[in-house]
Order: structure tokens, then sequence, then C-alpha cells
């Protein structure tokens, strides 16, 4: 909106900042910090009041999570989609169509994941919407937005697969390019949904991969930094970094409810939104394999409760005491604090892995 106001006086008084996306990406992480900072505690109060018993903790899982996370309220991803929504809206630019599939499919996943929260909370049971009906839902919710990207890019290039390492490699998959960015986001956001187990966890590694994505998606959006590096040039892209920026301040400002001991979980409401986002941007600049790397930790988790269904219905075995896999080393031992800082570093070194594909090629 502030690009439209700034265009409508013709970038007068200081109003050519509003050109750059470097000043809005700030902008947008500022606004969202203080949007989630300030209104948070209403937030967190009115969820206390409605949900009452809070989230329901499971019977299966660690025993201290019964005494600790007892009757803490859920659903706090409305917290962030609410700074993120009014923070993406006011400093984007509203005529760049990758702005609005992303918000648009955040948004779709982010209501699948409250619905899911609604029954967990009025059934007062860790099972809530039926899984093969979310994941029809999400799949449908990402196929149309990689329809949609195909039409809003550039063919061939729309609808290309590029890997990381091998510089000047893109696989025209044409139809099936839908098929494959659909997984991507619906893995995405399912896998971060795994990872929000414990206080803060999944949030930090969020940030983490969104302030990498930011810095990957201004490159890409921008025709020298892109033939420098040697990445594939995405026109308009590069407004992404904006999206992004406001990812990284609610996730700060989120993260300051969530701290041990958390006064508000993040939910489905919140994971499966974020997880959705990041597959999105990362379909939309042509770096799937790179989310794979610097979301690393999500794949990890992920993996943890497929090895460990897997096995047990093969084999009647379990691999990991507990899965997904942090709960594995609290059973292991490992203090929750522990695992949360652990798994935090983890994702930082994978973001900088992820980073250094800019220059392997």
């Amino acid at each position: 909106m502030l690009v439209w106001l700034a265009e409508l006086i013709g970038y007068a008084n200081g109003s050519n900042l509003f050109r750059y996306i470097t000043f809005r990406t700030l902008g947008a992480t500022v606004t969202a910090l203080l949007f989630v900072f300030l209104f948070g505690p209403r937030i967190i109060a009115a969820l206390r009041l409605k949900q009452g018993k809070g989230q329901p903790i499971r019977s299966d899982g660690p025993q201290s999570h019964l005494l600790t996370k007892k009757g803490t309220p859920t659903m706090g991803g409305l917290m962030i989609l609410s700074g993120f929504i009014v923070s993406t809206l006011l400093w984007s630019n509203w005529r760049n169509g990758y702005v609005w599939v992303v918000l648009l499919v955040t948004i779709g996943f982010g209501l699948i994941g409250f619905y899911d929260d609604y029954l967990k909370v009025t059934k007062q049971s860790h099972k809530g919407f039926s899984g093969k009906a979310r994941l029809s839902l999400e799949a449908l919710i990402a196929g149309v937005a990689c329809w949609v990207l195909t039409r809003i890019g550039a063919s061939p290039m729309s609808s290309s697969l590029a890997l990381p390492f091998i510089n000047g490699f893109v696989a025209d998959l044409g139809i099936f390019f839908v098929v494959f960015g659909a997984f991507v986001i619906t893995a995405a956001g399912n896998a971060v949904n795994l990872t929000d187990g414990l206080d803060g966890l999944a949030i930090v590694p969020v940030m983490v991969a969104a302030g990498t994505f930011a810095l990957i998606s201004y490159l890409a959006g921008n025709a020298n930094y892109s033939a420098y590096l040697g990445i594939n040039f995405v026109p308009g892209t590069g407004e992404l970094a904006v999206v992004l920026g406001a990812v990284v301040g609610a996730g700060i400002g989120f993260l300051w409810f969530n701290a041990p001991p958390a006064a508000i979980f993040m939910g489905d409401t919140g994971s499966l939104a974020l997880g959705g986002l990041l597959g999105t941007v990362a379909v939309a600049i042509k770096h799937e394999v790179v989310l794979g790397i610097v979301g690393g930790l999500f794949v990890l988790e992920a993996l943890s409760v497929i090895v460990q269904v897997a096995s047990f219905k093969m084999t009647g075995k379990r691999v990991f005491r507990m899965a997904p896999i942090h709960h594995h080393f609290e059973q292991k031992g490992w203090s929750e604090p522990q695992v949360v800082i652990r798994f935090w570093i983890i994702a930082f070194v994978l973001a900088m892995v992820g980073l250094a594909t800019l220059k392997v090629r």
C-alpha cells in the first residue's frame, strides 16, 4: 500500500525510499515485530479465555509435558499471521503476482491448521482434522498456486526445475511441474508442523529459513546479481524479500511469548501456514532443492516420523524411542532447552550450507 501511495505523490519528499526492496523489507520486519509484540498479550488472553484447558497434551508423549505444558493455549499462529498479513499488505507492491500467491497459500494453509486446532481444543484430543482430508485440501491449494506461478512467470522457466550445483541446468517439467511444486509446498507445510513440538523449536528455524530465502529471493529477482552468481533470474521475485521480512519480524515477536516456558503454542494454525509459505517461495524462485538443505531440520523431523511408522508397520519395531526425533532426544535424557538450542544450531549451519550453494555452480 505504501508503494502505491508513494507513486501517487510521485515519490516526493523522501518517499523515493519506497522504491527500494531493501528499505521495505526492513520496514516490513519492524512493523510485523511491533504488531505481534503490542497485540500479542491481548490475543493470548482471548485464546486462553476461549480455550479453557488449552491444547491437549499427548498422553504417550514425554511425561514431563503433562505437567509443564498442560493448560497452555494454542493457535498462536494467529498472532504470527495477523502481524505478517498487516505488514505484507502495508509494505509490499500489490501489483506483484508472486506476493499474492504466497499470501493466499499462507492464509489457506493457516485456515486448515486453524480448523485442526479448533477440533483438538473442542474435543480435547490430539487427533484433529482427518489426515487424508487435510492433505487433499493442502494439495489442492498448492496445486492451484503452482499453476498460477506457471502463468505469472516466463515460459519455459516458470515450469522448470533447476539444480543448485549445476550451472545452467534447467529441466522443463511442463504440466508435471504443478504436481512437483504442489508436493514441495505440501511437504514443507507438514514438515514444519511436525517440528512444532517444543517451546521455540519451530519458530527460530522458520525465521532462519525465511531470512535465508529473503536474501536468495532478492538476488534471484535482480538481473545483475543473478547473472554474477550464476543463479536463474526470475523477474519479480525480489519482492518476496519483503514478504519474508514480515515473517522474520512476526516470528521474533512471537518468540517473545513462545520462549520457554511458553505462554502460547504456535499450533497447526502457524506451523502449516509458515511451512506452506516457505515451500511456495522456494517454488517461485526455483530453489526447491535448496529448501531441502536450508530446511534440512524440517526434513529430518519428517523423515523420522516416516521411518518410525514404516519400521513399526513392517517389523513391529521402532527405530526411535519416540517420533518426531526431537522427542527421541528428550527420551534419551536431553532437557528441553538442550534439544531446542542444539536444533537451532543445526538450522543455522544448514542455512549457511544453503547459501553456499549460490557459489557452488
